[in-house]
């Protein structure tokens, strides 16, 4: 059963791009089958997993436009890497003026999306820094959103817009949508202010906020710039270590979930 994750957050510098690739790196060494799909104009998430942003024939401007079937947007990353990628590049800023005049435009994704859907074991859509048209395209298509939060004293009133977005998409355009945790990131445990924050988040989201924290780690910052994941720029790096971490709490969390699902109602 195929699991689509957005990850998003509008506020910029959060560790959106890191987590995507990151997560999408680690899931597929857990032997999963995963697409990340890049669906903001930066392209960072595209070039950070090794692949040349202008270099692909498709990109998701193409599938979102219905110029080509998603099938052919589809491409490998480095075999280290070990997951497939739909591209992003600047040219997607296009989109969001061309989806205002389209049919279903919050659907676009989602549809192109339903025709590989079952290929992959999970599916990592990576966001714009805002809530835009792309981002509701994205949390359309989404089972559940994942929310990076850097601990700083601004991360809560910005995730209280991004909560009441959730809210809205549940609302009218995907009622199945739903929030698969918030996670802590570029954590500094020597920061009174990131541990304070730290504890907010969970007094207010209790068990919604993963486990797991990714910390403020070097090895993690350069790994984007040599177009690696850092499980495979430096596997033994806390970043690396850290973000494995994740992949098995996210599958030990949707296990529980599938079990709970198929378990027989009571009749007491």
């Amino acid at each position: 059963m195929t699991t689509v994750f957005a990850i998003a957050n509008q506020k910029g510098g959060v560790g959106k791009t890191t987590s995507s690739v990151n997560l999408a790196a680690s899931l597929a060494a857990t032997r999963k089958k995963v697409l990340l799909v890049d669906i903001d104009p930066q392209g960072n998430a595209t070039s950070g997993a090794g692949v040349d942003k202008y270099e692909p024939d498709y990109t998701i401007l193409e599938v979102l436009t219905g110029e080509v079937d998603v099938e052919q947007a589809v491409v490998g990353t480095p075999e280290e890497s070990g997951f497939d990628l739909i591209a992003a590049n600047g040219d997607l800023t296009a989109a969001e003026v061309q989806l205002l005049d389209m049919k279903l435009r919050e659907f676009r994704l989602r549809n192109a999306l339903a025709r590989i859907r079952d290929d992959y074991d999970y599916i990592i859509i990576d966001c714009p820094p805002s809530l835009n048209m792309l981002t509701v395209n994205a949390l359309t298509a989404a089972d559940s959103v994942i929310v990076p939060i850097q601990c700083e004293y601004y991360a809560l009133e910005g995730l209280t817009s991004l909560m009441n977005t959730i809210e809205k998409i549940r609302s009218v355009l995907n009622p199945k949508l739903h929030i698969g945790g918030l996670l802590r990131t570029m954590y500094d445990p020597r920061n009174s202010l990131s541990n304070d924050v730290s504890n907010q988040l969970i007094s207010h989201f209790g068990d919604k906020v993963y486990r797991t924290i990714i910390p403020r780690n070097v090895r993690l910052a350069e790994a984007p710039s040599h177009g690696a994941p850092v499980i495979t720029y430096d596997p033994k790096s806390r970043g690396a270590v850290s973000y494995l971490a994740l992949a098995g709490e996210i599958l030990r969390r949707e296990q529980a979930m599938q079990k709970t699902q198929q378990a027989p109602a009571r009749t007491d």
